[in-house]
């Protein structure tokens, strides 16, 4: 009997939740990721397979690189900024795995406040 550890268990949901979840032109997917020290967020659109813009922790907007709650706040706020730029307004938000709470809630909602609809 094996187990799983808890990388593998967020990419076997992370699959369960792209076979619902797919980016179109007029709606793409907002992507988001963390690891231990960064966080990135991407709008995708999956029919043509582009990524249409990113933030993540690695811009030069972005003082503190680490992944926490606040610089999550900061990339929701800059990834709404950028998707407004390229006259986006509606995106199907993709957990990547991970549970709606925390770094995932946050960014989430700073996206939401910052005028992105989802």
């Amino acid at each position: 009997m094996s187990t799983l550890n808890r990388k593998e268990v967020r990419l076997k949901v992370h699959r369960r939740i792209r076979k619902k979840i797919s980016g179109t032109a007029a709606s793409p997917r907002l992507a988001v990721h963390f690891s231990n020290k960064n966080v990135y967020a991407q709008i995708i659109d999956d029919v043509t397979g582009r990524t249409l813009t990113a933030a993540s922790t690695l811009d030069k907007e972005i003082e503190n690189g680490s992944a926490n709650v606040e610089t999550a706040i900061k990339i929701g706020n800059l990834i709404a900024q950028r998707a407004k730029d390229a006259k986006i307004e509606t995106v199907k938000f993709d957990r990547g795995g991970h549970l709606y709470h925390g770094k995932v809630k946050a960014l989430a909602d700073a996206a939401r406040e910052a005028g992105l609809k989802f």
